[in-house]
């Protein structure tokens, strides 16, 4: 039987949810102040690059994003559109696809990580002393 959270446990969860959007919000802020693309598109980037071959099946794209709120097809569209990425077939699978980074692609992640590693600094970090980083980063664990 599942105990009922208590009101510290409540408080913790409601300032965790506005903290993550609240960051969320403010890298969002300076990609789009640099002139660049939203950070999921980043994040669709930097799986590709982080697996040999540059590729990855749809499904396992998805399983691996950091970022939940989109719709990944459209998001592919998009940025397929924009030649970052590249739709290949799966040859056992008809109704599967490949999606491989481009070198317009790797070049675009190229130039997102500073801003985002940045922003990362600024809004986060920062702010956070060693110890408090990984007492987060352990707590974090946790729930994962």
């Amino acid at each position: 039987m599942t105990t009922a959270p208590s009101k510290t446990a409540i408080e913790a969860w409601s300032r965790f949810i506005r903290v993550e959007h609240r960051l969320l919000d403010k890298v969002e802020a300076d990609l789009k102040a640099a002139g660049l693309p939203p950070l999921v598109w980043y994040d669709v980037l930097l799986e590709l690059v982080r697996v040999p071959g540059g590729r990855l099946r749809h499904r396992d794209l998805h399983a691996r994003m950091l970022l939940a709120k989109y719709n990944l097809s459209r998001l592919i569209d998009r940025m397929s559109e924009h030649g970052l990425v590249a739709r290949a077939p799966v040859d056992a699978d008809a109704r599967g696809a490949f999606i491989g980074i481009t070198e317009a692609g790797r070049r675009l992640q190229k130039r997102i990580w500073p801003v985002y590693r940045r922003a990362i600094a600024e809004h986060f970090s920062n702010r956070l002393h060693a110890n408090d980083l990984l007492q987060l980063a352990n707590i974090m664990a946790k729930l994962i």
